[in-house]
């Protein structure tokens, strides 16, 4: 990787990815910073094509996997605005012919990921069966993992249920949905030209993804397949530019329309025992398609995707950093908070 690549403005956050690009051996990386409201830091560091030396620039389009929830929490509550959706209801207000199991499950507990249905995707993100109507078929047959809200499992069946009633209650696709009432409104102009898409689609510069995980040799990631019915889910291609914007004008109620509805997006969801809980210690709830980081100083509210990219907002200080990476392991939630240490008053 050319020690030129990591010439942008010599500043301590360059010198943070620099640092942290070496040690985690990322092939390539897109930044952007909002400090109150604006965007004041933008990066492009390594290569979107190893083969071809392609470097990453502001319009290197990167797949972001489940940072896909966060819109989709945010269309979920757009529509409890609207009154078109109760998080509190049961998911068969809204769609038909679920198993008796799932029928009085709410809303918010799954978009929590605290539902006990079980996983229509397995634990290499691959679908339990051959094909869409076959999985759905099967995952409708399994037993729930357990009671609704006494646990934490993240499961990719709770967004397909989410995209079904988002569906039913706007009669028109998730997709066009999120295009129409949060893409548009951001001015996300290639998320909106290359919007959804998986290994089979091949837009105009996107970057490649690669992984150590295979082998232990830098390959390229395997096919990630995203079906149109797990949308909701994962599927997303965007910039770190284009993602700031968009948190620019949600955070602006551009997008939503009450402070309070953020409030309520970013509010991790309690179990049945009174506690939170997400994948660990540091990301320790699920608000409504949100991450929280529950902690005295600094906490934020995250969105993760595929092991290597990630986006945080501090609510308390009004930043937000977008980290974006081709590299499956990245995992740039564990060295953003460096970032962010340079635009937070409290940088503890």
């Amino acid at each position: 990787m050319s020690t030129s690549l990591f010439a942008q403005t010599n500043d301590n956050v360059d010198a943070i990815i620099q640092k942290e690009m070496t040690a985690r051996k990322i092939t390539g990386l897109q930044l952007a910073v909002v400090k109150n409201g604006k965007l004041v830091k933008t990066g492009n560091y390594g290569y979107a094509n190893l083969q071809d030396s392609i470097p990453v620039d502001q319009n290197t389009l990167f797949t972001i996997n489940s940072i896909t929830k966060a819109f989709t929490g945010v269309a979920i509550m757009q529509l409890v605005e609207e009154g078109k959706i109760d998080l509190q209801a049961p998911i068969s207000k809204y769609v038909d012919g679920l198993p008796i199991s799932w029928q009085n499950v709410t809303i918010r507990q799954l978009a929590s990921n605290i539902s006990g249905i079980p996983n229509v995707m397995d634990g290499n993100g691959k679908l339990i069966a051959d094909g869409e109507v076959e999985s759905w078929q099967k995952v409708k047959t399994l037993p729930n993992e357990f009671r609704a809200g006494e646990q934490f499992s993240y499961s990719q069946t709770n967004y397909v249920l989410l995209k079904k009633a988002i569906e039913k209650v706007c009669g028109m696709s998730f997709e066009d949905v999120v295009k129409k009432q949060q893409w548009e409104k951001a001015g996300m102009k290639s998320t909106l030209k290359f919007g959804f898409g998986d290994f089979y689609d091949i837009p105009y510069h996107a970057a490649r993804g690669y992984t150590y995980f295979v082998n232990g040799n830098l390959t390229n990631i395997h096919p990630e397949i995203f079906p149109p019915f797990v949308r909701a889910a994962a599927g997303m291609q965007s910039t770190a530019i284009e993602i700031a914007n968009w948190l620019i004008a949600l955070q602006k109620l551009e997008i939503v329309k009450k402070k309070e509805t953020l409030d309520e997006m970013w509010t991790p969801s309690r179990l049945t025992n009174g506690k939170t809980a997400g994948f660990g210690d540091v990301l320790n709830g699920y608000g409504i398609g949100w991450l929280t980081a529950l902690r005295t100083n600094n906490p934020a509210v995250v969105s993760v995707g595929g092991g290597r990219s990630a986006v945080v907002v501090y609510r308390n200080e009004d930043v937000s950093v977008v980290v974006l990476t081709n590299l499956q392991g990245a995992s740039p939630e564990y060295f953003i908070d460096q970032i962010a240490k340079n635009y937070l008053s409290t940088n503890k």
